[in-house]
């Protein structure tokens, strides 16, 4: 594969619950305010008042799990790693820096790990559609298994079809398998439910003819697919 996932629409895991809530210590309040920072796109901000949070705390796996995230939507994903790294030696268990992990992984080239990392998450937590999205593209990454990977994408959908990032998943990997037909239904479909997003318009595009392949650019202020995280 030429085209890195993680340049694809923002997966779902990406999104934040910024709504109201009652706080029970400095730690959580440090958090939410990153989460509110991350969510206004002030990326580095959130990340400068996330620091000093988790190392006065560092058994804060919301933090580092956030703190994650950042990292990622920074490119910086050797430090996304750490982070992930860190909540993962607190809750092996939690399949959020599981997923993490994975994304950080396909983004630095150590594929067989990006995907052992993300069938993990898929065996911790089986009923959540974004573990089996990141299967999904953590396959397609290594250009391998990509029966596995649609196969991944199609469950996705299955746990949650109103989500249109499966949708643009699902046709990437039948693009990949080289069912044409079938690929441009799926990315149809997402657009239907996500008319305005500019990654899966121009993939549908370059299905249909109408415009070159090339590396698509991570697109900060797109309000990314999905409603939760």
């Amino acid at each position: 594969m030429t085209e890195r996932p993680v340049t694809s629409p923002a997966a779902p895991d990406q999104l934040l619950d910024t709504g109201p809530r009652a706080f029970s210590g400095a730690t959580e309040v440090a958090v939410a305010q990153a989460a509110t920072l991350f969510e206004q796109l002030e990326l580095e901000r959130a990340v400068a008042t996330l620091l000093p949070v988790v190392k006065a705390d560092p058994g804060a796996i919301e933090g580092w799990i956030l703190l994650a995230r950042l990292r990622l939507a920074l490119d910086e994903a050797a430090d996304a790693l750490d982070a992930a790294d860190h909540a993962i030696q607190i809750n092996p268990g939690d399949p959020r820096p599981l997923a993490l992990a994975s994304r950080a992984l396909t983004v630095l080239g150590r594929h067989e790990d990006a995907v052992t990392m993300a069938y993990r998450a898929v065996i911790a937590d089986p009923r959540n559609a974004l573990w089996h999205d990141r299967v999904a593209w953590a396959l397609l990454s290594a250009d391998r298994q990509i029966a596995d990977a649609e196969q991944a994408a199609r469950t996705a959908i299955g746990l949650d079809p109103t989500e249109a990032h499966y949708y643009y998943t699902h046709g990437v990997t039948l693009e990949t398998l080289g069912h044409t037909d079938q690929a441009r239904q799926a990315l149809l479909t997402s657009l239907r439910m996500e008319p305005e997003n500019p990654v899966a318009q121009h993939r549908l595009a370059v299905l249909n003819g109408e415009a070159e392949r090339a590396p698509e650019a991570r697109k900060r202020g797109w309000k990314l697919f999905g409603r939760r995280g």
